[in-house]
């Protein structure tokens, strides 16, 4: 049964030892690859969250059979690059803008009709800068507001390689256009301002195919075709973020999160924290098919205010609500700029975390691309509302272990699309979030 809201009391300790579910973005990529591959895929970590699901569930409705197996692992039955067929019926997306944006890429080049829809907040998140790229390959695809927007109905056609220059760094714009460009004749090319994270060219590499990496960009040549191969879903480090913020923010913590992976691309989190003079270490650093992984180990510290901006942002984009709260923890200024993504998410993050930590008692002064944030000594309780957002609710619970007395969250149900087991971790290292 989804609990709605939730109450967290303040937490004076952290003494513990944790995992964190399979990397979200990782989990994704491994049914969509391995569906594509020839032969069968054993997969292991994979996330359970009701985004992944969307994912696996689209790639049933498109003829794949995927086996659930004991602890939790998956046997993907790969079908080859053309064995897809259309599904009988609209394809939900939940509300994971990863899956439309994804299979945007991956149904274009396809000899079938498909539709992507979603939940009411997906359906308000912009596609436009994925569908606009991909017309320019040849895609066929209609949508609300000239496809800006979903549902998307998308009609398989044949494509042609394209070099495009991304606006923004986006592993979701990117990754949409490597999976046409798998379909396309020719080599399709991508540069990006920033780099992105590069779960999609590390799995592919991982498939077998051959992807090329440069200063700026990536490129990949048509007709490739993914050879089966087992893969273990390393511990999202988007999750570990909570909790890292969690035991850097109560004196005299000590966590260590097992099996994280540490992707440079994705690892943002860990420079940030280390700015703002977190007491973070890594340890039995290792590789898992082709991605970097490592325990992390947090100490309680005085964290103190930074600016953060350009290349970093990219590189921590998911975990800036929680950014924020260790922000508001730390003493003097925190400045979060070059960061205008935080405004098309699940929500408006920059507003509605801005809501929350006002709530809290902390001093914010919200820009377009951002946010100042003045360090407070003292939180207080109250009541905050999630907006539907997993990160938004996750983040305040973090906060309220700072707080002076207990704080309610409202609508925290949509913690299941990332971290199902958000709460009883939080309560294993604290003792709050009943």
């Amino acid at each position: 049964m989804n609990i709605e809201k939730r109450s967290v009391a303040p937490c004076r300790s952290i003494n513990a030892e944790i995992t964190v579910p399979g990397d979200k973005s990782i989990s994704h990529r491994s049914i969509m690859f391995s569906s594509l591959a020839e032969g069968d895929t054993a997969i292991s970590g994979f996330l359970t969250g009701e985004d992944n699901l969307a994912t696996l569930n689209a790639f049933r409705a498109m003829g794949v059979e995927i086996e659930e197996l004991d602890g939790g692992r998956l046997l993907v039955h790969g079908r080859g690059l053309y064995g897809l067929r259309e599904a009988a019926d609209v394809i939900d997306c939940g509300n994971s803008g990863t899956t439309m944006r994804l299979m945007s890429g991956l149904l274009a080049g396809q000899k079938f009709f498909s539709v992507l829809s979603g939940d009411k907040y997906l359906r308000r998140r912009p596609m436009g800068r994925v569908t606009a790229p991909l017309a320019q390959m040849g895609a066929v695809i209609h949508g609300r507001e000239g496809g800006k927007c979903a549902p998307l109905a998308i009609v398989g056609s044949a494509l042609g390689g394209i070099t495009y220059t991304s606006p923004v760094a986006s592993a979701q714009v990117k990754s949409a256009l490597l999976l046409a460009g798998l379909y396309a004749d020719g080599k399709t090319t991508v540069y990006e301002p920033h780099l992105s994270r590069d779960h999609s060219e590390r799995m592919l590499r991982h498939f077998g195919v051959q992807v090329e990496s440069f200063d700026g960009g990536v490129a990949i040549e048509g007709g490739q075709q993914l050879r089966a191969r087992d893969l273990q879903v390393p511990g999202d480090i988007s999750s570990a973020a909570f909790f890292m913020v969690a035991a850097a923010i109560v004196p005299g913590a000590q966590l260590l999160i097992k099996n994280v992976g540490v992707n440079p691309t994705r690892a943002g989190i860990i420079d940030i924290m280390r700015l703002m003079n977190a007491d973070i270490a890594l340890e039995n650093e290792r590789e898992m098919a082709g991605e970097p992984v490592a325990d992390i180990l947090v100490r309680g510290s005085d964290l103190r205010g930074v600016t953060i901006g350009g290349d970093m942002v990219p590189r921590a984009i998911d975990e800036f609500p929680v950014v924020a709260v260790a922000a508001a923890c730390a003493a003097g200024t925190t400045v979060i700029r070059d960061a205008r993504e935080l405004r098309v998410k699940e929500t408006d993050r920059i507003a509605a975390m801005a809501a929350v930590l006002e709530t809290l008692g902390v001093t914010v002064t919200t820009a377009d691309d951002g946010m100042t944030i003045h360090g407070c000594e003292q939180l207080r309780g109250g009541t905050v509302n999630s907006c539907g957002d997993h990160r938004i609710a996750m983040s305040a619970a973090i906060a309220a272990l700072r707080a002076a007395e207990a704080l309610e969250i409202e609508d925290t149900a949509c913690t299941a699309t990332s971290f199902p087991s958000f709460w009883e971790t939080l309560t294993q290292i604290s003792g709050s979030g009943e």
